[in-house]
């Protein structure tokens, strides 16, 4: 699983008949204290997160098709499944 930011929407105007109804979203890999990394990735959308968001995706074929189109078996490699609330870390003693 990735933690990252939704950068923006891909717009496509034809796609396979499986992905009807499912929005593609442009994500930024980020460290968990919020940081931008460098990898990026198109993530199919199954929470209706928007721009901004901070999201958990899902990096494995089965778990990816089954979450964002409700079916398992489509060519599905990367999945948005959560939108974060807030992220918790424990503080570094000094």
């Amino acid at each position: 699983m990735l933690l990252a930011r939704v950068i923006g929407n891909v717009v496509a105007t034809q796609k396979n008949q499986r992905y009807e109804g499912s929005r593609v979203m442009l994500c930024r890999q980020i460290t968990p204290e919020g940081d931008d990394m460098e990898y990026t990735c198109l993530a199919l959308d199954s929470v209706s997160a928007g721009e901004g968001d901070i999201v958990v995706i899902v990096q494995e074929g089965w778990s990816a098709s089954t979450a964002s189109t409700g079916r398992p078996g489509a060519a599905i490699d990367s999945a948005i499944v959560g939108v974060v609330d807030y992220i918790d870390l424990l503080r570094e003693d000094k």
